[in-house]
């Protein structure tokens, strides 16, 4: 039980922040869990709790994507220009979210069972900490929302199904693709925010389907110790989120960057030490 509200803290902090939770269970997993590995029906579950967060937090940016959306596409009614802003919006989201369902459906045993030594997550926290930040530094700040396109859309959506790979980050790989495109700061993190919840919640509710149908979330928690670390995960990513929104505003994404160079560091020191298990 303890081990499961540590971990549901730790999946509320660094969902939303560009320093991937997955590679932060898993890692923590290694000191923490009697198993090493939480695994990934664990991860995928109690992301659940924090895409609930991202949808209370922009629930009425997303009634409106959704209403533009139904008006628009479906009984095909013109609206005004926001309207049909929010119905683009709607598409790009749609669009965005195929390269990560195909991705992740066509290679769920690989990456559920083949992505989770901890020499290439913690490689990968170091390789993308420095193109994040390389996008970060060198990317233009010349787009907003309004300029998203189809091809950025599905740009982005390839960036995020490379979240696939623990150590990535979801938010790391959309903000750093946003930056590369020439979007602000902001305006790469909320679209990063709405792109991630058709994948998450179907990633979560399909491993939810198939834990209720075993009776277990992993060899280590019980469904109920999973749910409370979703529910935990949920009240802790809400209030992260409100506080990035704030910070990306006047500040860069270094201090991220220099973290994950770091952690990923240690990671593999002590893995070459033998301290700890690969």
């Amino acid at each position: 039980m303890f081990e499961s509200i540590f971990l549901g803290i730790l999946q509320g902090i660094t969902e939303f922040l560009p320093i991937s939770s997955s590679a932060h269970i898993r890692i923590a997993g290694e000191f923490f869990s009697k198993a090493h590995d939480p695994g990934a029906r664990f991860t995928a579950i109690t992301q659940i709790g924090t895409e609930l967060a991202v949808l209370i937090f922009f629930r009425k940016d997303i009634k409106e994507i959704i209403v533009a959306w139904v008006r628009h596409v479906v009984l095909r009614k013109q609206g005004t220009s926001e309207e049909r802003s929010h119905a683009r919006m709607g598409t790009l989201i749609i669009i965005g979210s195929v390269p990560i369902v195909i991705l992740g459906y066509l290679g769920q045993d690989f990456i559920t069972k083949d992505l989770r030594s901890l020499w290439l997550i913690a490689s990968v926290m170091i390789i993308f900490g420095l193109i994040l930040g390389w996008a970060d530094k060198f990317g233009k700040t010349t787009r907003s929302l309004d300029d998203l396109n189809a091809r950025h859309g599905i740009l982005y959506g390839l960036a995020q199904s490379m979240a696939l790979l623990p150590g990535v980050s979801r938010s790391g790989a959309t903000i750093a693709m946003g930056r590369f495109l020439g979007y602000s700061r902001e305006a790469a993190l909320r679209y990063s925010f709405l792109l991630a919840l058709p994948a998450v919640f179907g990633s979560g509710l399909f491993e939810l389907k198939k834990a209720l149908g075993d009776a277990t979330t992993s060899n280590v928690f019980s469904l109920s110790e999973t749910l409370l670390a979703t529910v935990i995960a949920f009240v802790v990513g809400y209030a992260v989120i409100a506080w990035l929104i704030k910070y990306v505003m006047t500040k860069s994404f270094m201090p991220f960057i220099i973290y994950r160079i770091t952690v990923g560091t240690i990671v593999l020191a002590l893995l070459a030490a033998g301290t700890i298990n690969p």
